[in-house]
């Protein structure tokens, strides 16, 4: 590069960030964020400029009894003299109570034996406010970050212990909730773009000056942190590639391009975005902004779907017990859904949005459930459940991750690329149902044997002759008879 041009390029670089820096107070989040103690009562102000009091009444945190791990802590709240429960983030959504609109982000309880404190929370509970009316994020500033189906295999949203690698595991002693936005996909198929216009801070190991420090930037050969003008951060994590033009001090726009999904860094070995904004919390301390609710929004704003199924989080328990399927916080445009319809590993079938049912062997259980609403559209989804053998706790099943491309747009006699790989497991080789009553096909995953193997994935295509939606099925077997299953929903349009 010619001296003139470096020179150029770096006054460039350093006028962006300035201009960017100068803008930056243009946007404020639309949240106010609180922590509280059990028995504090705050007022805050909304963005409306109305008022909200809100008093903390009670914080529950039941543990298994498997890892000890918090599933589902619920917090009870009065909001401007209205009591109601709140469960911390797992796959929830805001609940409107009166003219507040309230979630729960996180409770103490999770950094007892996390692994990590990434919250930055000193008190019992953090609560976050809007107006009734308003949308969490500020429309026209934040986009779904990946180019792909919602759902389309795979995730681990905020609070979720981790689990499609395995990591579930009895042996571990901490437990690693998961603060991010883990969305599953194809590895080095599927686009990350920019969730917001954003500065670039740093793109691999290289870092902007002025972010090195005091900041949550931690940097790696496979991550991007790009800086919003809500003065949020958000790393994008695990890229099996990233875009040249991604270099610290230049600005982006909403929906560039960052590089392509992949299972790059500290991954586990399983193919995904790790999506995470880190802003200055209520104690003073960098820590995660939950994103569940804004990749919600973003994601139907930009693609009005009719149906979304929702059967997550997953389950984990000792064989022999019960676990309860829920498919509760499903939903439809029409406003009303009219059936929930679950196809069992078992064979049976069963109706309604909760059921409970007893899993007496070991396995990696995936459960299908579709969704049908008043207007006759339908969605599907997956319910896992974790089952491991109490006599042999050290013997983990294995676990699966299937994963397909494209997500959308699948057309008949179009290719579609399926992959797929298993962990905890060099036994066997996996089988593909497709769902239109074709052949299986066998292929072999390496079994998480090298986590960043390049061809860890086993993958192959498939042509669907019809349009229509096709529950698509894989399994593979240890040597102890302990089966994971994983589904896919694709979708073929006319």
């Amino acid at each position: 590069m010619r001296k003139s041009t470096a020179i150029a390029l770096l006054f460039w670089c350093l006028t962006s960030a300035t201009l960017f820096a100068a803008d930056r107070a243009q946007i404020t989040p639309l949240l106010r964020t609180v922590d509280i103690n059990i028995g504090e009562t705050t007022t805050i102000t909304l963005c409306n400029g109305k008022s909200a009091t809100v008093k903390l009444l009670d914080v529950k945190e039941p543990r298994d009894d498997l890892r000890q791990a918090i599933r589902e802590a619920v917090v009870t709240v009065e909001v401007n003299g209205k009591k109601t429960k709140l469960v911390a983030c797992s796959y929830r959504l805001p609940k409107t109570v009166g003219k507040v609109r309230i979630d729960c982000a996180i409770t103490k309880g999770y950094n007892s034996n996390s692994s990590s404190d990434s919250w930055g929370l000193e008190k019992d509970a953090r609560l976050r406010l809007w107006p009734a009316d308003s949308p969490a994020i500020r429309p026209g500033t934040f986009m779904y970050p990946a180019r792909q189906r919602w759902f389309a295999t795979d995730t681990q949203m905020a609070n979720v212990p981790t689990f499609v690698d395995g990591g579930e595991s009895p042996a571990r002693k901490s437990v690693y909730y998961h603060s991010g936005l883990d969305i599953g996909g194809a590895e080095g198929l599927v686009e990350v773009v920019a969730a917001t216009d954003a500065l670039v801070v740093s793109s691999g190991l290289v870092v902007l000056e002025g972010h090195k420090t005091g900041t949550p930037v931690s940097p790696r050969y496979d991550v991007v942190y790009l800086l919003d003008a809500r003065g949020w951060y958000y790393r994008y994590s695990h890229m099996k590639e990233i875009d040249k033009r991604i270099v610290p001090g230049r600005t982006v726009k909403m929906g560039e391009r960052v590089g392509l999904l992949g299972k790059e860094g500290g991954s586990g070995g399983w193919s995904h975005l790790h999506f995470e904004a880190k802003s200055r919390q209520p104690s003073g301390k960098w820590g995660t902004q939950q994103g569940y609710v804004f990749l919600w929004e973003a994601y139907l704003r930009e693609h009005a779907p009719q149906m979304i199924a929702v059967a997550r989080p997953h389950r984990l328990i000792w064989a022999g017990e019960k676990a309860t399927l829920d498919a509760s916080r499903s939903w439809s445009a029409t406003g009303k859904i009219a059936s929930y319809q679950w196809k069992l590993n078992d064979g049976s079938k069963a109706v309604g949005p909760k059921v409970t049912r007893r899993y007496k062997k070991p396995g990696r259980y995936s459960e299908v459930v579709k969704v049908t609403d008043s207007a006759g559209n339908i969605a599907y989804d997956f319910g896992i459940v974790l089952v491991v053998d109490k006599s042999n706790p050290d013997r983990i099943p294995p676990a699966i991750h299937p994963a397909f491309y494209p997500t959308t747009g699948i057309k008949p006699g179009g290719d579609v690329i399926f992959k797929v790989r298993t962990f905890n497991t060099q036994d066997g080789q996996e089988t593909w149902d497709f769902g239109d009553g074709s052949e299986p096909v066998q292929v072999k995953s390496d079994g998480n044997a090298v986590k960043l193997a390049k061809d860890g994935y086993a993958v192959t295509k498939h042509r669907f002759a019809k349009p229509g939606d096709y529950v698509v099925r894989v399994e593979r077997t240890d040597s102890h008879g302990v089966k994971a299953v994983g589904h896919l929903h694709v979708r073929v349009a006319e």
